[in-house]
């Protein structure tokens, strides 16, 4: 009981309109790995046929419908009754964090507004969302990431180069990271780093190039990093440092 109230409550707002109904359950686990999950509600008008991929996940899930006629054909009303909600929980001070799921700019200034308040933000949305988006939460997680998860657990681990659009490979970033990170010090603690890039970067993803943990991504470089395990801790603690060869350079 202790841990479950020290754990940060999260709203989770979804938008019909612009969300994936076959993905709930990965999103709902996205969230629970930071936090507690207090509030769930799926916004849009429940009258249309678009809303029909939603209604079996209502129940299994415990999902609060909201709905939102339209109004004028090529609005989408749904954005406004989202926003004046989370103000409206935001104002409450109920939650220490919000989940917005939607690959829509007009969430952009939501994002921003929350953590002005130093709430915690994830977005989840399409690799197609606008970057100013992405970058507005604490954390992005692509949709295209949640359903290639257990493929990537099935097959080999193998180098790839998959490129998130108008960005290169990882490994710039990578390095960026380290470098902030480290400071003065030799080795890093590899969640500190993952801690820095996602700050740098709020849609950092290891399964954006086909790994599902830092530490898997890292070891495709060892031309430039270099890992170790603290096995005296439980769980053991990961540490990296750059090869002798990088430092020189």
């Amino acid at each position: 009981m202790s841990e479950q109230s020290e754990q940060q409550k999260f709203a989770v707002l979804i938008d019909g309109d612009n969300a994936q109904a076959s993905l709930l359950p990965q999103i709902l686990a996205e969230v629970s790995k930071v936090g507690m999950i207090t509030i769930k509600r799926i916004y849009g008008d429940w009258t249309t046929t678009n809303m029909n991929s939603w209604k079996d996940s209502l129940h299994k899930y415990a999902i609060q419908p909201i709905q939102q006629f339209r109004y004028t054909t090529g609005k989408n009303a749904t954005d406004s009754a989202m926003i004046i909600d989370a103000m409206d929980l935001l104002h409450d001070n109920d939650v220490g964090g919000f989940c917005i799921v939607s690959s829509d700019s007009d969430y952009t200034r939501l994002a921003t507004r929350i953590r002005e308040e130093g709430l915690f933000v994830i977005g989840v949305g399409e690799k197609k969302t606008p970057e100013a988006f992405t970058n507005a939460c604490n954390q992005f997680i692509f949709c295209e990431n949640l359903t290639v998860t257990r493929e990537l657990k099935k097959r080999p681990r193998q180098r790839t180069q998959k490129e998130r659009p108008g960005v290169g490979g990882p490994l710039p970033l990578l390095l960026q990271g380290f470098e902030m990170a480290a400071k003065e010090e030799e080795w890093v603690h590899l969640a500190a780093m993952g801690s820095v890039l996602r700050q740098l970067d709020p849609a950092f993803d290891p399964r954006t190039f086909g790994h599902q943990r830092l530490q898997s991504l890292i070891r495709d470089y060892p031309e430039t990093f270099v890992l170790k395990l603290d096995d005296s801790k439980t769980p053991p603690v990961a540490y990296v440092a750059l090869t002798p060869q990088t430092r020189k350079d």
